[in-house]
């Protein structure tokens, strides 16, 4: 049995989404992490490190937008699907990042279920080889696509509502570029001492030039909590 779309006191955490419009989609990113701060083990482990009721949320983040886009590296690593199942509602479309054409042949959100599926190429590859996924170039920005880019190609597409949804590399390239709107951090009672970091931004000399965007904290079942992080404001406004 699903759960419900949104429970009433989360009303305020998706209300925000309904700003974007395909001329100026709205960008949400959420990260899964423990309380220091990883998102998997050394050896890679990852499931899972969010509870239930963070799981929850995210198929509702799913449910509430146009587009759900991750890079090639989460598909490898962990080849998700990237459909709604725990919530109700439909599931969005399906956007891989992939500058290089490293995509596994046989990936799940390949799955043709009637949700759309494209592929995010750097200008001048390859079209898909799938039958049904659409391929969308943009420009390169030094090794990667230009998140900004993205962004505007999904918006042509009509994409007015966009969950980032990894992996880290990917959000911390967002987030560098100033490409995000908002930033859902789902942090889990659990202490991994070791691994890979949640995010991996560009280094800065001083706190002073540290990002404090406006924040607002919601309890979850199982001693989880939601860090609704509003990057167009600062906590200083």
């Amino acid at each position: 049995m699903t759960a419900p779309l949104a429970p009433p006191e989360f009303s305020a955490v998706f209300a925000p989404f309904a700003r974007g419009t395909p001329e100026r989609p709205f960008v949400v990113a959420q990260i899964g992490q423990s309380l220091d701060g990883r998102v998997a083990t050394t050896s890679g482990d990852s499931k899972y490190i969010n509870g239930a009721a963070a799981l929850d949320h995210l198929h509702r983040m799913r449910a509430h937008v146009d587009a759900v886009v991750v890079g090639v590296g989460t598909v490898v690593a962990d080849d998700p699907q990237l459909t709604v199942r725990r919530v109700a509602g439909r599931s969005p479309a399906r956007v891989v990042i992939d500058p290089r054409g490293r995509m596994p042949a046989r990936a799940q959100w390949l799955a043709d279920d009637g949700a759309r599926r494209c592929v995010v190429r750097s200008d001048g590859g390859e079209d898909s080889a799938c039958d049904g996924i659409e391929t969308i170039a943009v420009a390169a920005s030094g090794s990667r696509l230009c998140p900004h880019a993205i962004v505007a190609e999904l918006g042509r597409r009509g994409f007015a509502r966009i969950l980032l949804e990894g992996g880290p590399g990917t959000i911390s390239g967002f987030l560098d570029a100033g490409a995000i709107d908002r930033l859902h951090v789902l942090v889990a009672p659990v202490l991994i001492g070791s691994g890979r970091s949640a995010l991996d931004l560009h280094p800065i000399p001083a706190l002073a030039d540290a990002l404090r965007p406006s924040c607002s904290v919601y309890p979850l079942a199982g001693g989880e909590a939601l860090f609704d992080c509003d990057l167009r404001s600062t906590a200083e406004e």
